[in-house]
């Protein structure tokens, strides 16, 4: 593809408009295999995915566009308006993250890019198995093996789901994981940084790995305290079985999670979801979103969202709305998975009313790639999702199919049960980038299978106090050049998330549910400026009045139960009190529910959005009988 550079047009007007064409389009033919593949799509090619994603990153890394570019910046500024300097900035700041002059990177590179998509498309392959209590042995996916360690009432079944999510790491091992570490910092190191991560955390955060870690080890001291009290609370109340990592989620919320399971029916989670960001004053834009929301086998094991159209403001003021790829991983019938759907769809849909809100002249301040900050991007989709902890929204939302809400003693009991243990969630995020840090600080000599598994076991022994319910290894953020070198970004937003939280709720009067002013403000702080300026860390801070902390988070988990059990108490009642919301739902987008190839229902043809909901409804109930005989 020609980049806007090749006429080197005089006008910068010409100049940003054939620019923000070309880019979007080679963003979407890259997003469109990216989301074939990663659906498992009939008809998907690696080869396509790798081919588009190495055009994309051609253009990205167009010199002679980044020349053009500077020499526009070099003019006069009278000739160049500053709303044209704002784009111009972005395309420079983002071209730099990609520009590689030399032949020998750029092959390295599209080496490395090449054995992940290899490794990742073998693993797409994988079947999985665990053993039933009765013996039999059953394929399943890491999603449901992951929801059967949690809520398994059998210890056997929890501790086989648990040695099948290890074979992932042996299995990454032999498939080329060490070679695309090796090649991953060999490209590193040719554009002048320290490794990999360092590269990484610059590009999108704007600060690099030694000040990303010192942030890390702040709270990573900070907690450590409180991780020793919970686990030896945990032993003295359960017993030292418990502390096994095919029993610590259970132990946790195993009983629980069933108890609670039928206020969470994953086909009311799309209406949920919708009538909860339309209470808050959130809309999407015109946004076209593609829902692919249950599991099955071969697809991606994470939910994500990402945007084949990204948004922007042309310069005649036109408005192009996104297109977003919207998935989760729900089995409807099993126990605990409409629960963790419902939060997933919350999360995602928090990624996209940020991304579909982004008002910038070009689609770059809207990519979700560098110079992308990942602590932005998760703090929105992290706040809109940790409602679903709160007694205000569960009080509201958190309804069985009869229309009966959760009882206070349901919530009072997941209080006493959770609260001291919420430190084991931090420090298992954590344990993720001290992980990778390691990984990609090893001499590559040493980037042998026997040395990463050995290094990935310390990691979990020493940051989480023993071997992970969640093997590190088994984290599909850590394969993807996309999404490696990223999970400190989970950190830095959950840190955002409570101060954010703690901002709102003095500002509000304790009332964040619901809320229509909530929507604008994170609109007017956090949501327009995109990747532009003023960043980050300077978008909290302006919002909250304080410098990004830990502050925050870690006094939210040092409260003691009484308090916050009071706290919550008079919150449900509030909640359960209040009318309900069942008017109609209008969040400014077209939704399309999906399952692989098959299209379940599209808002646009169904007559609106709750009426697409309840097709998605009936579909459920039908391929799942036990939710239409729960019903």
């Amino acid at each position: 593809m020609a980049s806007a550079a090749t006429a080197a047009p005089a006008d910068v007007a010409s100049f940003i408009e054939t620019f923000n064409a070309d880019y979007a389009k080679a963003h979407k033919a890259y997003e469109d295999n990216f989301w074939e593949t990663k659906m498992n799509l009939e008809g998907n090619s690696v080869d396509a995915l790798t081919s588009s994603f190495n055009a994309l990153e051609a253009f990205l890394g167009d010199q002679a566009a980044l020349d053009a570019v500077r020499g526009f910046l070099a003019r006069d500024e009278r000739e160049i308006p500053e709303s044209s300097r704002v784009v111009l900035r972005q395309i420079e700041k983002t071209l730099k993250c990609y520009i590689v002059e030399s032949a020998d990177a750029k092959a390295v590179r599209e080496k490395a890019v090449g054995l992940e998509n290899k490794m990742n498309g073998a693993r797409n392959k994988l079947k999985p198995t665990y053993v039933e209590a009765n013996g039999e042995t059953t394929e399943a996916t890491f999603t449901v093996l992951r929801t059967k360690i949690r809520s398994a009432a059998e210890e056997s079944v929890r501790k086989s789901c648990w040695e099948a999510t290890r074979t992932t790491g042996p299995f990454l091992l032999a498939n080329g994981f060490p070679e695309i570490i090796a090649e991953r910092n060999r490209f590193a190191r040719t554009l002048g940084y320290e490794d990999f991560y360092d590269m990484k955390v610059t590009q999108a955060e704007g600060f690099n790995k030694k000040r990303c870690f010192e942030m890390l080890d702040g709270l990573e001291a900070a907690t450590a305290p409180l991780l020793k009290t919970a686990l030896e609370k945990l032993e003295k109340e359960k017993g030292a079985d418990a502390l096994k990592p095919w029993n610590l989620s259970y132990a946790l919320s195993g009983e629980l999670s069933r108890d609670l399971d039928p206020y969470f029916p994953f086909e009311n989670a799309p209406e949920v979801w919708g009538r909860s960001f339309a209470a808050m004053g959130i809309a999407y834009r015109g946004t076209k979103m593609r829902l692919d929301l249950c599991d099955r086998a071969g697809k991606y094991p994470n939910g994500f969202c990402h945007w084949p159209v990204a948004p922007h403001r042309g310069a005649d003021g036109t408005w192009h709305s996104s297109e977003a790829n919207f998935t989760s991983l729900a089995t409807p019938d099993e126990v605990g998975s409409g629960n963790t759907a419902l939060t997933t769809l919350m999360h995602e849909g928090g990624h996209a009313a940020h991304f579909a809100n982004i008002e910038q002249g070009s689609p770059l301040f809207a990519q979700e790639r560098a110079p992308f900050s990942v602590s932005l991007a998760e703090t929105q989709s992290m706040f809109l999702d940790s409602l679903c902890g709160d007694a205000a929204w569960l009080g509201r939302y958190a309804r069985d199919r009869s229309g009966a809400p959760v009882p206070w003693a349901l919530l009072e009991r997941s209080i006493k049960e959770k609260h001291p243990y919420e430190v084991f969630a931090l420090r298992g995020m954590i344990a993720v980038p001290y992980f990778e840090k390691a990984l990609y600080e090893m001499p590559e000599e040493d980037l042998t299978a026997e040395n990463i598994a050995r290094v990935a076991d310390e990691i979990e022994h020493k940051i989480q106090g023993g071997l992970a319910a969640r093997p590190l290894l088994s984290v599909p953020h850590i394969t993807s050049d996309e999404s490696s070198c990223y999970y400190h970004g989970y950190v830095f937003a959950e840190m955002a998330v409570h101060q954010t939280r703690a901002h709102f709720l003095k500002k509000y009067d304790g009332v964040i549910v619901d809320n229509p002013k909530i929507g604008p403000e994170l609109l007017e702080s956090y949501w327009t400026h995109g990747s532009g300026e003023p960043g980050f860390l300077k978008m909290v801070e302006n919002l909250t009045g304080k410098p990004l902390s830990h502050d925050a988070w870690v006094a939210s988990m040092a409260k003691d139960v009484p308090s916050l059990l009071a706290d919550e108490k008079k919150e449900y009642d509030a909640a359960v009190a209040a009318l309900p919301n069942t008017g109609a739902i209008d969040l400014g987008m077209r939704a399309v529910f999906v399952h692989g190839d098959e299209v379940i229902a599209d808002s646009e043809s169904a007559g609106g959005y709750v009426e697409a909901t309840k097709e998605f409804k009936k579909w459920v109930n039908a391929n799942w009988p036990k939710t239409a005989v729960a019903a």
